[in-house]
């Protein structure tokens, strides 16, 4: 256990603040730290700085997009069609596909969640892409049979 002040990572404590935390917790705080570091002189040494100022279109960029009812509803019906696709995957390509795309696995961590190797996880993960083009193709020319 490693004690660390709660001050140095959270800008809004204005007193210091000692807590106990696990070596793991004390680790991870530490390279997030060196990271927003590099990150800040990576910055620095680019001079990345933007303004709202710079361009006409950066400020109707950084708005946040509303979509209409009818953007809702179609993107909506896209994912039902995709989630309908993937349920329709065989089991072992359907929770490839998923770890990979949904849950953000890296394919070496589903080859040892599964306990089999990497490159055919890999090859998994591309059977199940293109047979789930093919279904997707298929939807798309029989709409009223997947309504």
């Amino acid at each position: 256990m490693k004690e660390i002040n709660l001050r140095d990572y959270y800008p809004f404590y204005t007193q210091d603040a000692i807590v106990e935390v696990p070596d793991e917790v004390a680790a991870l705080l530490y390279e997030l730290k060196l990271a927003e570091a590099a990150s800040f002189l990576r910055t620095y040494r680019h001079k990345a700085y933007f303004s709202l100022d710079y361009d006409t279109n950066v400020e109707r960029d950084a708005l946040v997009v509303v979509l209409t009812p009818a953007d809702i509803l179609e993107q909506k019906e896209e994912n039902d069609r995709l989630y309908q696709a993937i349920a329709s995957l065989p089991e072992k390509q359907r929770n490839r596909i998923t770890s990979h795309f949904l849950l953000g696995m890296s394919i070496s961590e589903i080859a040892k969640s599964e306990g089999s190797g990497a490159s055919s996880v890999h090859e998994g993960i591309q059977r199940g892409l293109r047979r789930l083009k093919k279904i997707l193709k298929k939807m798309e020319s029989d709409p009223e049979k997947n309504a």
